[in-house]
């Protein structure tokens, strides 16, 4: 019998689900993250490309510094080869000796095993990095965790001066055992770098007077007394007419690592007080207080924290840094002070931590290759004929880089870091 209604069309089975693709291995997946965050703008690839923009850059000055270079550069259309090969001769060795003269000379390596050479000469180049990088590391630090707490430590220098001081007065004035001596003498040094930044702390917290001005008067304040001082009846060296103390008790001197190295317990303490940092910021309560503060100073008053107490705090714990730096520089290389016993440490402490991204661990790192630089400078000087102020060129270009990021991932086309597992820990800093 038919129907005049529409016949119903037959319903189509539902096609059954694509198979789920199987779970990647978690090594698989750490690569892949891996691989992709190894040219994104975090802040680890930034800071190494910085350093490799400064070394072409710096590679640059180099040629444009020699007469002989430039000259094959004026036939360059009838031998381009010799500009070429000229160029790259005078860049290559220079920073091949940069790297003999703060990492290790293989020359040296080859005559230890062959018995013409000692093992104190092998390690002569890391020696010397590790000596100039020794008060960095707490002027660095000093200038580091001020920032992490709101404040611009800029006054390290005269922190660093106070504490050459004050740990050389220890040094060869207090009579006292070899060890009891030494701790004396370092504990003297941070005093009175606590002292100096307790001054720019207080007058911040009572009067809200800006700790940028105050310190940068405190630092002319200190080396006008330094110079005062050492010309004294009693601190000057007897016999001498210049501007020199007394030279450090032996008992009061670091102990060096042995012979012609220079580097000594300073290094070690410079670790130890990078760890002691970074657990102050992450593992105290002092340390929440002064990030809290640091982070919104009106927040952190509305949750019952004392600003004008972290403030204290905050600048006398910077500045016993700096003083720890400027005492190992006394007991550890200077022996005696001088108008020039604290040289640039305290400046070039704002340079290291701003490399070192305000981090402890980034800071230590920072300080040793600033330190790598003026080894390595001392020798490229001397064997290559390139100017020691080339150095200082390129610490200052690698700063820039740093502070520019923008400049940095427009020049090597960098992706945005990820923020997902490895990204977020990279992109994250030090």
């Amino acid at each position: 019998m038919s129907t005049d209604g529409p016949v119903d069309a037959p319903v189509a089975e539902a096609a059954p689900p694509p198979p789920a693709a199987p779970p990647k291995e978690e090594s698989d997946s750490f690569l892949s993250h891996f691989l992709h965050n190894l040219w994104a703008a975090n802040t680890v690839t930034v800071t190494l490309l910085s350093i490799v923009l400064a070394a072409i850059v710096g590679a640059v000055l180099i040629v444009l510094s020699d007469p002989a270079v430039l000259d094959t550069f004026s036939y360059i259309t009838a031998r381009p080869s010799d500009a070429f090969t000229s160029s790259w001769t005078v860049v290559s060795n220079a920073y091949a000796d940069l790297f003999k003269g703060a990492i290790v000379d293989p020359s040296t390596i080859t005559a230890w095993a062959n018995g013409s050479g000692t093992w104190r000469q092998v390690f002569f180049p890391i020696s010397e990095t590790l000596t100039y990088a020794a008060p960095l590391v707490f002027t660095g630090l000093s200038v580091a965790l001020a920032f992490r707490g709101g404040l611009f430590n800029i006054g390290g220098q005269g922190q660093a001066i106070i504490g050459t001081i004050t740990a050389g007065l220890a040094g060869f004035l207090l009579p006292l055992p070899p060890v009891i001596h030494l701790i004396a003498a370092l504990a003297a040094g941070a005093l009175g770098g606590m002292l100096w930044g307790f001054v720019p702390g207080i007058l911040k917290a009572r009067t809200g007077a800006h700790e940028v001005i105050v310190t940068i008067m405190l630092n002319y304040t200190a080396n006008l007394f330094l110079s005062w001082l050492i010309l004294q009846k009693g601190i000057q060296q007897p016999g001498r007419s210049d501007a020199i103390s007394k030279t450090v008790d032996s008992s009061a001197t670091l102990p060096s690592f042995g012979g012609e190295l220079r580097a000594n317990l300073g290094i070690v303490l410079a670790v130890l007080a990078t760890a002691g940092v970074a657990w102050l910021l992450n593992r105290s309560a002092f340390g929440f207080e002064l990030r809290a503060v640091g982070a919104n100073p009106p927040a952190a008053r509305t949750a019952g924290m004392s600003v004008a107490k972290t403030y204290t705090l905050l600048m006398m714990t910077a500045g016993g840094l700096a003083g720890l730096g400027g005492a190992t520089q006394v007991l550890g290389t200077a022996h005696a002070l001088t108008t020039q016993v604290a040289g640039n440490i305290g400046f070039d402490g704002l340079l290291v931590a701003l490399l070192g991204r305000n981090r402890p661990w980034g800071t230590l790192a920072a300080a040793l290759l600033f330190g790598a630089l003026r080894a390595g400078g001392n020798r490229m000087q001397s064997y290559s004929g390139i100017s020691l102020e080339l150095v200082t060129v390129l610490q200052a270009l690698i700063v820039i880089f740093i502070a520019a990021p923008a400049l940095v991932k427009t020049i090597f086309h960098l992706r945005a870091a990820r923020t997902a597992r490895l990204g977020a820990s990279m992109a994250k800093g030090w």
